[in-house]
């Protein structure tokens, strides 16, 4: 197929950027069948407010600082009662604090 570079207008501020041939190409090799939505400097500007890097993996958001949740359960190997920071589901075996460092 051949691509002509086309304008488009952005989502966001309105402004027209071109959409190339060369990245209408590697948009139908990556399978992407939408054209972007928004102009170069709006799409990092909303990657940059979700903590999107854009290297494909979701990255962990940073933590807010405040007290991370945790929840109780009991010890599979030694029986007492322990906090994890996950919420347990009960297929899987859940140690305190000092059986989980005594079994790595």
């Amino acid at each position: 197929m051949v691509y002509t570079d086309k304008q488009l207008a952005c989502v966001d501020c309105g402004t027209e950027f071109t959409f190339s041939s060369g990245e209408q190409e590697r948009y139908a090799q990556l399978g992407f069948t939408n054209e972007p939505k928004r102009c170069s400097p709006c799409r990092q500007a909303k990657k940059a407010s979700r903590g999107d890097d854009g290297g494909g993996a979701p990255r962990r958001r940073p933590s807010s600082g405040g007290p991370r949740e945790m929840f109780s359960a009991v010890c599979a190997q030694c029986g007492k009662q322990a906090q994890v920071p996950f919420q347990p589901r009960g297929d899987k075996p859940v140690y305190c604090s000092d059986c989980f460092g005594g079994r790595r």
